[in-house]
């Protein structure tokens, strides 16, 4: 069997809501996050650069979208999971700082081996958000 052809990362992380706005209220206002697209059924937020962070109206993408383009085949979420954004150690009390002003509990704190610090918070729709600095993983 042939070895798989590299992957160039992760590029989009797809969280699903039940109330758009509260959303967009939430990771504009809390997290600074600007949209780069938005309709009734998702936003895309750019992070780093690199990767998307896509909001989807829980329900809403659960037929297939046909695209000038294309077809996206049905998907959809349930229950709160888990989502890591990535931050430098320098900006971890700017990024306390931020929550604390915007009422966002922070609910835990960890310190890992390789030097990292994790806070974890969650968002309106109970998604726990992690933002991490560098030595979580070897890979950041």
């Amino acid at each position: 069997m042939a070895d798989a052809p590299p992957l160039a990362g992760v590029l989009e992380t797809a969280l699903y809501v039940d109330d758009m706005a509260r959303a967009r209220a939430f990771y504009e206002g809390a997290l600074g996050l600007a949209p780069m697209f938005g309709d009734e059924r998702l936003t895309a937020y750019p992070v780093g650069g690199r990767s998307a962070l896509l909001v989807f109206l829980r329900g809403s993408t659960t037929e297939t979208v046909h695209l000038p383009g294309g077809t996206i085949p049905p998907h959809d979420g349930a229950g709160p999971v888990h989502c890591a954004l990535a931050i430098t150690a320098a900006d971890l009390p700017g990024w306390e700082a931020r929550l604390a002003e915007r009422g966002v509990a922070i609910e835990g704190r960890t310190h890992w081996p390789r030097g990292s610090i994790s806070l974890y918070f969650r968002d309106p729709d109970g998604h726990l958000l992690e933002l991490a600095t560098p030595g979580l993983w070897p890979v950041w």
